[in-house]
């Protein structure tokens, strides 16, 4: 199977970026007539898509292994090795807020809590692995520091802001709290691993300069652990005064607000920074690449992270943010996606590394 020798893991981020638009668009605090069976059709859409990555993904392991461990060991396509964890996650949510209307609750649930193990187990993997080889294996230049080096470390924490769904869904008592306290753990095991990163990243940048124009929209990926935080952290205090104890669950409240709003606003800076960036790139002729699709999810965690922010704070600041955020959301899914099947059809995405 020669045309997908190439496939690499950096393909799971269609299923990723295409799942973000279901589940913040269900979230929106706006009542559009359809809107909620839109979300479902791009929800059954990421399913569909997790199927055909994942079974094209296998084919790639069976029959190019090489290719696949070269992809280990290379340092710029080590670190997609986050995105399978985060596709089976972002699926999973979409089936448990927007899936139930499709599949009926009881199933949707069962497929929420396979998909959340599975993508918790394979994303803490990576966030151990792919370190590891940058460490022991891969050969860092100076200078060579990359946004893509977030995508392992993030993966826990789209798995900490799944797990309070699911809080509601076990026994009273010890599964919950086990429950609760397991997501604020994969909070700050991906919150502190992305402090690490973060001033390494932005030494490059001062010291080195823009990145190459086809990387530059991997800067968009720093908003993926700022908005994923937001959202995880008030997801978490929503379902706290059920799991753990008063003084604890009305401190974990007041940490959705504390933690949030400096967050976010950290993330509009970075966005701004960012599409500074691209539109300089865009000048100099940035062409198309799979990182294109870093304009998706990334922002739609910023999405679900100013609406939950909208629902704890009760500033309507925050919903016309989420507004405007999903539709640049819609429009960057829409050209990525459009742009993706165009170049499969041409037979372009596939093709050998220049």
């Amino acid at each position: 199977m020669p045309s997908l020798r190439h496939l690499g893991p950096n393909w799971y981020s269609t299923v990723m970026g295409t799942a973000i638009v279901g589940s913040a668009g269900i979230a929106l605090p706006l009542d559009v007539p359809g809107m909620r069976a839109a979300c479902t059709v791009v929800w059954v859409l990421s399913a569909l898509l997790l199927a055909v990555v994942l079974t094209a993904r296998a084919a790639h392991w069976v029959h190019h292994r090489d290719q696949a461990r070269a992809h280990l060991h290379d340092p710029s396509v080590a670190p997609f090795y986050g995105c399978p964890a985060m596709a089976l996650l972002a699926v999973g949510v979409g089936t448990l807020t927007v899936g139930k209307d499709v599949v009926g609750e009881g199933p949707a649930t069962t497929a929420a809590f396979v998909l959340f193990g599975a993508g918790t187990l394979i994303g803490l993997a990576a966030a151990v692995v792919v370190p590891y080889l940058m460490v022991v294996r891969h050969r860092i230049t100076p200078g060579s520091a990359s946004p893509v080096w977030l995508l392992p470390v993030v993966a826990p924490m789209v798995s900490a802001s799944f797990g309070p769904l699911l809080v509601p869904y076990l026994p009273p008592g010890q599964w919950r709290e086990a429950m609760l306290l397991v997501s604020y753990a994969m909070f700050g095991l991906s919150l502190l691993a992305t402090l690490l990163i973060l001033p390494v990243l932005f030494a490059r940048l001062v010291h080195h300069g823009p990145l190459p124009l086809a990387l530059t929209p991997a800067l968009f990926l720093v908003l993926g652990p700022l908005g994923q935080s937001t959202t995880a952290v008030s997801k978490l205090a929503d379902v706290a005064p059920g799991a753990i104890d008063a003084p604890y669950a009305a401190g974990l409240g007041a940490l959705a607000v504390v933690h949030g709003v400096p967050v976010m606003g950290f993330a509009l800076l970075w966005l701004a920074l960012a599409a500074a960036m691209v539109l300089r790139a865009a000048r100099r002729g940035m062409p198309f690449t799979m990182g294109w699709w870093a304009f998706t999810f990334p922002v739609g965690t910023c999405v679900t992270g100013a609406e939950t922010l909208a629902e704890h704070t009760g500033l309507v600041a925050y919903e016309w943010l989420a507004v405007a955020l999903y539709v640049f959301l819609v429009a960057a899914w829409a050209a990525a996606g459009a742009l993706t099947l165009r170049g499969l059809l041409r037979r372009e995405l596939l093709a050998a590394p220049r």
